[in-house]
């Protein structure tokens, strides 16, 4: 699959923003709009990553700005309370940062996105060291990967590992990251494996299927 995304390395923004503990409120602000970016990366030292500060954080100002919380407010935020008062970058940022590894998987890199509904990670290294910053954005350029060099992918890791006896009777056509695999298969209670190991390659969107037992006219066809 040369040249298609795998991991966040690949997709990755390597020229990155970032400000240090003592960044005032009025910096963080002006860098994200210069930047066009929602968070920058906190560091200490020789560039390690020790949280990260975002417009949530800093819209904290702004939400708490008319009055004192009521009781049962300032028990459930008591964090975004305190940042509402910050005016340096240790004060407002998320800390510990959550950051992933160049080499981690893009599908695992979007399983913590969506768990910590963040819209940007920064990428370290062994030390903790800021590489880069992957965004939702460069997660989905997986998607832009041409329908033939999927095709490809599924003829031979999957379709010739699971029917290896049919694989020259099963056709597999791509349209804009949708993969049908039809034709005959001698064991069409693989199809589900098949349906897993297909939607797990990189680029498709969906898997249909249109696969027949020798003598049969409709076992397997459809959507697992």
């Amino acid at each position: 699959m040369d040249g298609t995304p795998h991991v966040v390395g690949d997709v990755m923004t390597y020229t990155v923003v970032s400000v240090g503990r003592d960044a005032s409120f009025k910096e963080i602000v002006r860098l994200m709009g210069e930047w066009r970016v929602s968070a920058l990366p906190v560091v200490e030292g020789e560039d390690r990553v020790v949280g990260v500060v975002s417009e949530a954080d800093l819209l904290c100002k702004e939400e708490f700005r008319d009055g004192d919380p009521d009781r049962y407010t300032q028990l459930r935020r008591l964090r975004d309370i305190e940042k509402a008062g910050g005016l340096l970058a240790r004060d407002l940022m998320t800390s510990p940062a959550l950051s992933v590894r160049a080499d981690t998987t893009l599908a695992q890199a979007a399983r913590t996105m969506a768990r910590a509904r963040v819209k940007r990670l920064p990428v370290v290294d062994a030390l903790g060291r800021l590489e880069g910053i992957v965004s939702r954005a460069d997660l989905l350029k997986v998607f832009l990967r041409a329908d033939e060099s999927i095709a490809e992918e599924v003829r031979r890791d999957v379709v010739a590992h699971l029917f290896p006896l049919s694989a020259a009777e099963v056709r597999v056509d791509v349209h804009d990251g949708v993969v049908t695999l039809a034709g005959r298969v001698r064991d069409t209670s693989l199809v589900p494996v098949a349906a897993r190991l297909v939607r797990a390659v990189e680029g498709v969107v969906d898997v249909e299927f249109e696969l027949t037992h020798p003598g049969k006219t409709s076992e397997g066809a459809g959507r697992p």
